[in-house]
């Protein structure tokens, strides 16, 4: 993976279409996880779990388990009324285990018209187990798109991996199979390209480890105030800086966590607030890296 450091500073100023300030993009992380695998070892969770302790992949965590299948079941059903409501669009990645597990939601997604983004195979494997195996990661990586092709009806653009944790290769990989973007990667409030072996540049559209629910909530320990709050700051200071370069800001949001009563009241105020605003640009983010390669001569070059 390669990629120029151009600090944002000695970059020119990057102008969205229409006139727009700011692009933001709120994703919906639909996502599945095995209840058991073949295997003694600990399975990397790719998240908080809602009761501590390690179990070994072969034994079923059923409060864990449970707990994540709620967004499935009730979660992702008021985040999609609310999303609906405010006529706001969201961003959802789907593992390709939710295409064929948790068909209902991505099907009712997909109705919608909200983007889907292919998010690996299933949570808990990670891209990672196989940095040192090119085709096993390639095997994943086709497997996954070939389900959401099946599941979306249209090739999958872009690739979100488990829990962020991709290889060096990954990126090389996807451009291989012809996505155009990639969102692995925390550096940046702008897009820009990346270089890859096969000669294609792939457009970085940022992520947030941060701007997250699980890092507000379960990792900070927020309430509804504080998560609105975080969210609001974020995307307050980018705003004033986007009067002289545009900027970009990502939520990343999971059903079984925000979609939670006591939580849900965090993405109503903040997509309530949003709505104030006439010039923020709401793009899925095939649409963003579409626009960026075209554009990108104008930005940094």
């Amino acid at each position: 993976m390669q990629y120029d450091f151009v600090p944002i500073p000695y970059r020119k100023p990057l102008k969205w279409p229409n006139g727009m300030r700011m692009a933001v993009i709120i994703t919906t992380n639909l996502e599945y996880w095995e209840p058991t695998k073949d295997t003694e070892r600990v399975i990397y969770p790719g998240g908080p779990g809602i009761v501590g302790g390690n179990l070994a992949g072969n034994i079923y965590d059923n409060p864990n388990w449970t707990w994540r299948e709620y967004g499935h079941r009730v979660g992702v059903w008021r985040m999609f009324e609310l999303f609906e409501a405010a006529q706001i669009p969201t961003s959802c990645t789907i593992n390709a285990m939710m295409g064929t597990e948790r068909r209902l939601v991505v099907d009712y997604a997909v109705k919608k018209g909200y983007e889907i983004v292919a998010h690996n195979y299933e949570q808990t494997e990670l891209l990672t187990d196989f940095q040192d195996d090119e085709e096993k990661e390639r095997s994943v990586i086709r497997a996954t798109l070939e389900i959401y092709r099946d599941v979306v009806g249209r090739d999958a653009k872009g690739w979100l991996s488990s829990s962020l944790r991709s290889t060096p290769k990954t990126i090389d990989l996807i451009a291989e199979e012809g996505l155009t973007f990639f969102c692995d990667l925390l550096n940046d409030d702008q897009p820009y390209l990346v270089k890859t072996r096969s000669g294609k540049d792939i457009v970085s559209i940022p992520y947030t480890s941060e701007v997250n629910d699980f890092t507000v909530f379960l990792r900070q320990g927020k309430d509804v105030e504080g998560a609105f709050a975080v969210f609001k700051e974020q995307f307050d200071w980018l705003y004033e800086e986007s009067r002289k370069s545009g900027r970009h800001m990502n939520i990343g949001l999971h059903p079984h966590v925000i979609g939670q009563p006591f939580r849900i009241r965090a993405l109503k105020e903040f997509l309530k607030y949003l709505n104030q605003f006439k010039d923020i640009w709401f793009p899925t983010r095939e649409e963003l890296a579409d626009w960026y390669l075209e554009n990108h001569e104008n930005h940094i070059s």
